[in-house]
């Protein structure tokens, strides 16, 4: 059964207002943090991160019937090797998700009255950082499938959300995991950038770790329980493989 292209652009536009929204949560609550706690970076970090963690709940519960909330191009990608979307939705998705992310972090800036387009000069390099991304995304990937592939994702909103709020603090890179959020989060020289040229070893890291979760979530879950979800929450209408 092949999706409809009215229904395809539905859930591409679910994805793209819910990762809109997830990047201006991180943006925006990283500039406010900033504003608020000035100096006290370990105070500004958890207030990114509780931040982040209850609009990334929110959004899920939000976009999930309608898209499944994968809100990140890895889980679509990984969803894709699991049968759970065909090619043609799986690229839809991720373009929706590039595009969403990058609109959040501009609308963030103008919000708080800094120029709309600017790019990071924030640099973040180094191989424990790389470590980290793909530790971060490997985790968010078994949370995410893990659940879902044993029937269990209505539990997905807040164990995700609880996920990357404790992933800030245990990866030294404070868990971007999405290489739509990497990819946005150049567009902000706030607390939350990242210059454009750390950018490509981020998401080389995060592929990194989404392969490895994928083949771990194979040995783990090797069949779906009968009648779970593929995709983060389930969707008010199954729109096929298109």
């Amino acid at each position: 059964m092949t999706a409809g292209p009215d229904q395809l652009a539905r859930r591409a536009l679910a994805e793209f207002l819910g990762t809109g929204l997830l990047v201006a949560g991180v943006v925006g609550s990283g500039i406010a943090a900033a504003r608020l706690s000035p100096g006290d970076v370990g105070l500004e970090l958890l207030e990114n991160a509780l931040a982040t963690a209850a609009v990334l709940a929110a959004v899920i519960v939000a976009v999930g019937p309608v898209s499944g909330a994968h809100l990140n191009p890895l889980v679509t990608l990984a969803d894709r090797c699991f049968g759970g979307i065909g090619t043609s939705a799986a690229a839809a998705y991720v373009g929706a998700q590039l595009a969403g992310g990058a609109l959040g972090a501009v609308v963030a800036n103008a919000m708080f009255s800094r120029p709309a387009f600017e790019l990071s000069t924030k640099a973040r390099t180094g191989g424990g950082l790389a470590l980290a991304e793909a530790v971060a995304t490997f985790g968010l990937l078994l949370v995410v499938f893990g659940l879902s592939r044993t029937g269990r994702s209505s539990a997905a909103p807040f164990a995700v959300g609880a996920y990357i709020g404790g992933a800030y603090f245990f990866t030294s890179s404070t868990s971007f995991a999405n290489p739509a959020v990497a990819v946005a989060r150049m567009l902000t020289d706030t607390f939350s950038g990242i210059r454009p040229s750390s950018v490509p070893a981020f998401v080389g890291a995060e592929v990194a770790g989404a392969a490895v979760a994928v083949a771990a979530v194979a040995v783990l879950y090797p069949r779906a329980r009968a009648g779970a979800e593929r995709v983060v929450v389930p969707r008010v209408e199954e729109a096929g493989r298109g």
